[in-house]
């Protein structure tokens, strides 16, 4: 059973469709980096899945337990990090996780032996006696983390955990994230695309409140870099030119001389002929491996681009 199935999302503000029928799952094991640029809904759909917001319509089931019908149970089972840590700065690391232990519900007589595994987890053995405020950002963000998962809950929902971060501490919390990624099912809501590369086994991405698409992070770079050419030429024609090459889908401008063009039959043959028919100069045409930072470009820009290109 899939420890969370989402059906049919949809939440409104007030007449703005913010998440537009959504729908997805999450499995022990999986690290799901959940993409989209500002404003997209990503924040809105954590929220649902959270319990912390209820949809306006579709359904969310957390382990067979319905988060409507059955929230106490179903909330058991998450542990949420939001954007802004929640965290009491005037408390002890020792003093803020107890009380989050007791706000779970844990067995009073457990609560020091889920304290220490929490911190132990999280790499803060040693700052139990400390201030919460007097830690650096990336110990703060530690904290947070901890306070999401002392109830060893199945799934853990974190939302831009490393926002504000120097690159040591974005590459401790990303070691620490992999590890937890082990035993619990993680949704990373993120758009740092090298966070998601870097610790995710899929990727879904949301834009304009839609989930315009979702795959392993392995298919997704595999059937994205088929097709994709780069072509320099010292005499360029028009874009518009270029669109009129056989079996050519789509024209990107990288600056004046070079383009990046997909064809749809993985071939590069037509446009090595038309260069040379039309005397453009050919100076390089080679595949192009494509990124996750372009394949996000592409989803969520790539209608308003081809739009500017033809028009």
């Amino acid at each position: 059973m899939p420890l969370i199935t989402a059906n049919n999302l949809v939440r409104y503000y007030g007449d703005h469709r913010a998440v537009d029928d959504i729908s997805f799952t999450l499995k022990t094991g999986d690290i799901l980096g959940f993409l989209g640029p500002n404003g997209a809904g990503k924040s809105t759909t954590m929220k649902m899945l959270s319990g912390n917001l209820a949809p306006n319509e579709g359904e969310i089931n957390i382990n067979g337990f319905d988060l409507l019908d059955d929230p106490k149970r179903a909330k058991a089972l998450i542990g949420y990090l939001p954007e802004q840590p929640p965290l009491y700065k005037e408390m002890t690391v020792d003093e803020y996780l107890a009380y989050c232990a007791k706000l779970h519900r844990i067995d009073k007589n457990r609560i020091i032996e889920a304290l220490e595994l929490a911190k132990t987890r999280c790499g803060l053995e040693e700052s139990g006696d400390r201030l919460i405020g007097n830690l650096s950002k990336g110990y703060q963000q530690r904290v947070g983390i901890a306070q999401a998962i002392i109830h060893s809950p199945e799934i853990i929902i974190l939302d831009e955990p490393t926002v504000g971060l120097d690159p040591n501490q974005i590459r401790e919390i990303r070691e620490l994230i992999i590890e937890l990624g082990k035993h619990h099912g993680i949704i990373l809501c993120t758009h740092i695309l090298p966070e998601v590369e870097a610790v995710c086994n899929r990727v879904q991405i949301i834009n304009k409140g839609k989930l315009v698409y979702e795959a392993d992070m392995d298919d997704l770079l595999d059937k994205h870099s088929n097709g994709f050419y780069e072509i320099t030429l010292l005499r360029p024609p028009s874009i518009n030119q270029l669109y009129e090459i056989a079996d050519i889908n789509n024209v990107e401008s990288i600056n004046d001389n070079t383009f990046l063009v997909h064809t749809s039959n993985v071939n590069a043959e037509n446009i090595a002929n038309a260069a040379v028919t039309n005397n453009w100069g050919l100076v390089k045409l080679i595949p192009h491996e494509h990124t996750l930072e372009q394949i996000f470009i592409d989803l969520t820009l790539g209608d308003d681009k081809n739009k500017e290109a033809k028009s």
